[in-house]
């Protein structure tokens, strides 16, 4: 849910069914009558109610009566899944419909109706609301029912993890039918009546073969599997067959009619479930996703069933010849009850690590800004505006660790104890409570519909997830279940419950695990489906996950939190951004997607056309849990080219999103525009200046994430910059361990510490010029190892308004002479200078360093670095190697008597700067040991 020009933006509660342009959505105004007096639930030192604060509402229709989960006697009483893809057969959005909104199964749609199931499968996109979307959208077919079936309603009747199993009932005749993503049968199950086929137009039969009948209607191929012994009669666009004593019959989309003979070996083979299962080891995520089947008739236990993009390009498992078309682009068919995939871990980690890019004292005046703020919740009350400021002050608590401000670092964890505390109490002004009917747990004040339509939970909660797990890594008696552990696992039992058998919620809320990605609206009560616009707020619940998991020691959460994680990235990379380009149709015109639709995907969010919030919706938070964002730098740069493109130029109103996005694919570019532009602007309201900062900086030093490689934790991550991988890791145990990455590479991490290394056995400090020889710069001209000198400054002559880049102009020099020292195999050049141009504008600074090694006046290696340029605000800025070579000569060797030159001039601009000498902020490191 982002920060809005103006004013807070509805997130899923409209109740217009077609959506165009910017998809405004209707507000929510009705209220129930005061609930019965409440009792406090205790919690270890927390608590939440089991009723509604007075005032409030729970789940309605849309015109705001309260509703009830619509199940039969035998679901009644278990935790139903709101937000999934099929939500409406249980929750009655709209008063005149008692049976369901289209639901998008793939390859096959459905809606519930008073005579039974239709069912379409859409092949054709259209392209609406002036060009946003695109859609497959639901279009009848056929109808599945029996003769006589006249229902007042549909309820659920059971559900597995992505199949469910919708009932009829009219007195005389029920029906129950299940369906479920992936799958081509619908399987039916009738008492009453014979079973009754009716198509939106007159079927062209193509196959008769007496209980087992080929048709097609609109161009698409469907078959019917009647009870053996029994026959189908045709007649106009209706089909009827008797079922000969038994109860059951199914139907199947085909992907051609030559399919027939295979997919009757598996119809009467009938799904009664669906489960997944994984495992995260070593750095790498395995699922697998099983079927459980039940015979009709014969012995035949096995089936079909379609594999969505983001499944089958990380399986091996083998796929038959056959295909379907859907809103996530070639769906590909396997025939087996079970198939696996495998992939790498997303990265993660509590922050960016410490680098050269970050000046620690440039990053202390902005930390000072946020906790010396008068307000540092920026008066936020509901659920979703106070985790956004939760969020954000803790992504600041590791970089004030970072650069040893404890006092800071613990004020921030002091203020974020507060706030969760205050929510995790029942009976004050905020409170979580306990619906026992739905089996949710809602947070008081609401918004966006979080109460009234179940929406957005997993959005919600995600920040008091990630800010808890970045508290438990600092003070783990906070976190134990006893104190305020058993809270925060009360909302991830809300939000992302792992336990099927667990009574007072459902299974993993939020997350469709076939789909691959989470869902936002409770009720799913849209003609396009169910929908999620902020994909990156889900996972920044999973990345939560992975934190508190990790520094709770429970791996069950942890390594939940990188299944949902890897799972969703790839989802995120196909039906957002389309990566490689193969999902959205070429009709469509856009290179991403604000939100996706069970029918397709638009380029819009709830609340505003902006293209910048259309772009950085799927982005924020930022967070070292946004790096699987790094794995598809092509789709970067096309997605912030489309915006660019979009918004008439450069972003103005989130450009710290989104050169925080850009810094995942071109951090140098992404420095650039921060280094231009971060005097004038606002920070979106998640953000601040000193995690932009820190985290723009920190990319162009180390480099851009490398998801090619993975280590054996799931807390850690690599960076490539040029030829270097720098290698990072945090350790939330109590003692030390190596992390071992899938390139063979090492990193020894301490207990409770970030540590960073190239890999060739761990190196605990910096990557930058925090190891080797260091030289501090002296006035005067020298360079020198000792410490303790009064800092000082000198003066960087102007270019004059010419253009000096490469060559030096009046440059300042230090040298150090009679240097000895043997070349560090794989070492490198490294500094980190702090410059200051006061309020000049266009002024870049460079850096030559020159290696004599022998002292003789021949300079056997000259190193030149690219330019830095400095803002127009007074105050030290860092430059580092970190800008990269622009050129170099010559070879390094061994040092005997040598002499090592720095060479600082103005490449460009018209006026001085500062260079600060005398202290260990601007220094050069040799790579000689």
């Amino acid at each position: 849910m982002p920060s809005p020009r103006t004013g807070p933006p509805p997130r899923v509660g409209p109740a217009a069914l077609l959506l165009v342009t910017a998809l405004a959505a209707l507000g929510l105004t009705a209220t129930t009558a005061s609930p019965a007096a409440a009792a406090t639930v205790p919690v270890g030192a927390g608590s939440y109610s089991d009723t509604r604060p007075p005032g409030t509402s729970g789940p309605t229709t849309n015109t705001g009566t309260p509703v009830t989960p619509k199940l039969t006697p035998a679901a009644q009483g278990k935790p139903v899944p709101t937000n999934d893809w099929w939500s409406s057969l249980a929750f009655q959005r709209y008063g005149d419909n008692p049976w369901s909104t289209p639901m998008y199964g793939h390859p096959l749609t459905y809606q519930a109706t008073a005579a039974g199931l239709d069912i379409g499968y859409p092949t054709t996109p259209a392209v609406v609301g002036d060009g946003r979307q695109y859609e497959y959208a639901h279009k009848r077919d056929l109808t599945l029912g029996l003769t006589g079936l006249n229902s007042p309603d549909t309820k659920a009747d059971a559900w597995s993890d992505w199949t469910v199993t919708p009932y009829w009932s009219d007195g005389a005749r029920t029906l129950r039918t299940t369906i479920g993503h992936g799958s081509p049968f619908v399987y039916a199950k009738g008492t009453g009546g014979d079973a009754r086929i009716t198509t939106a137009s007159a079927p062209t039969v193509f196959a008769d073969q007496g209980n087992v009948l080929g048709i097609t209607v609109a161009g698409h191929h469907y078959a019917l599997f009647a009870p053996t012994g029994t026959d189908w009669t045709v007649s106009g666009s209706t089909l009827t067959a008797g079922l000969g004593g038994k109860d059951y019959f199914s139907v199947a989309v085909l992907p051609s009619p030559d399919a027939l003979a295979t997919y009757r070996t598996y119809a009467y083979s009938f799904v009664t479930g669906s489960q997944v299962t994984w495992s995260s080891t070593g750095g790498t995520v395995r699922a697998t996703y099983t079927l459980t089947t039940q015979p009709q008739e014969g012995s035949q236990t096995g089936t079909l069933q379609a594999l969505y993009r983001h499944q089958w390009l990380h399986t091996t498992d083998p796929l038959t010849p056959y295909t379907y078309v859907s809103p996530r682009g070639t769906m590909k068919v396997r025939a087996s009850t079970t198939f696996t995939t495998s992939q790498k871990a997303a990265a993660v980690l509590p922050g960016l690590p410490k680098s050269s890019g970050a000046d620690p004292a440039r990053l202390r005046g902005y930390l000072n800004e946020v906790v010396n703020a008068p307000d540092p919740f920026s008066g936020a009350t509901d659920t979703y505006w106070t985790g956004k400021a939760l969020g954000r002050l803790a992504q600041l608590v590791p970089l004030a660790d970072q650069i040893g401000e404890t006092a800071t670092r613990d004020r921030l964890l002091g203020l974020m104890k507060g706030r969760l505390q205050d929510w995790f109490t029942a009976g004050g002004a905020n409170e979580f409570s306990y619906d026992r009917a739905w089996k949710t747990l809602t947070g008081y004040p609401a918004s966006y519909g979080s109460d009234t339509e179940l929406n957005d939970h997993h959005f919600h909660y995600s920040y008091y997830v990630y800010a808890a797990a970045i508290v438990a890594q600092y003070d783990p008696a906070w976190a134990a279940d006893s104190a305020w552990g058993g809270m925060v696992k009360t909302l991830v039992r809300d939000a992302a419950n792992p336990s099927r058998t667990d009574t007072a919620f459902p299974f993993l809320r939020g997350f469709d695990v076939y789909a691959g990605h989470s869902w936002a609206s409770g009720h799913q009560g849209f003609a396009a489906g169910n929908n999620q616009e902020s994909s990156s707020e889900s996972t920044n619940l999973s990345a939560g996950l992975v934190l508190w998991g990790s520094a709770t020691g429970d791996t069950a959460l942890r390594d939940l939190g990188v299944y949902l994680l890897t799972t969703e990235a790839e989802a995120i990379a196909q039906y957002w951004f389309d990566a490689d380009q193969q999902v959205f149709p070429a009709s469509f015109g856009h290179d991403t997607a604000g939100m996706v639709w069970g029918s397709g995907a638009a380029y819009a969010t709830w609340w505003t056309a902006n293209p910048e919030e259309i772009h950085g919706i799927n982005v924020l938070p930022v967070t070292g849990g946004s790096l699987h964002l790094g794995g598809e730098k092509a789709a970067v740069r096309r997605n912030l080219a489309e915006m660019e493109r979009e918004n008439g130029g450069p972003a103005v109103e989130w450009r710290d999103i989104l050169w925080e996005f850009q810094s995942l694919a071109d951090p140098a570019a992404a420095r650039a525009k921060w280094d231009a532009g971060h005097a004038s602007y606002t920070p979106e309201a998640g953000e601040s200046k000193a995690h932009t900062y820190h985290w723009i900086g920190t990319l162009d030093a180390l480099g851009a994430p490398d998801a090619t490689v993975t280590g054996d934790i799931p807390t850690s991550a690599v960076f490539t910059k040029g030829t270097v991988r720098t290698y990072a890791a945090h350790n939330h145990g109590s003692t030390a361990r190596t992390v071992t990455f899938s390139d063979g590479a090492k990193l020894t991490v301490p207990a409770r510490s970030t540590a960073t290394g190239t890999g060739t056995g761990g190196d605990p400090g910096d990557p930058g010029p925090s190891t080797g020889d260091t030289f501090q710069l002296r006035t005067g001209g020298t360079l020198t190892t000792a410490t303790g000198a009064a800092a000082g400054s000198d003066t960087i002559a102007s270019a004059g308004g010419a253009n000096h880049d490469g060559t030096p102009h009046q440059p300042l020099v230090y040298e150090a002479r009679g240097v000895n020292g043997t070349l560090k195999a794989g070492g490198a050049t490294a500094f980190r200078l702090q410059v200051d141009a006061g309020t000049t504008v266009g002024l870049g600074q460079q850096a030559r360093v020159s290696y004599d090694l022998t002292g003789d006046g021949t300079f056997e290696r000259t190193e030149t670095y690219h330019y830095f340029a400095t803002d127009p605000v007074a105050g030290w800025e860092e430059y580092a190697q970190g800008r990269g070579l622009k050129a170099a000569t010559g070879t390094l060797g061994d040092l005997r008597g040598g002499t090592v030159r720095l060479e600082v001039w103005h490449a460009i601009g018209n006026g001085t700067a500062k260079l600060q000498t005398g202290t260990d902020r601007s220094v050069l490191v040799i790579p000689f040991g």
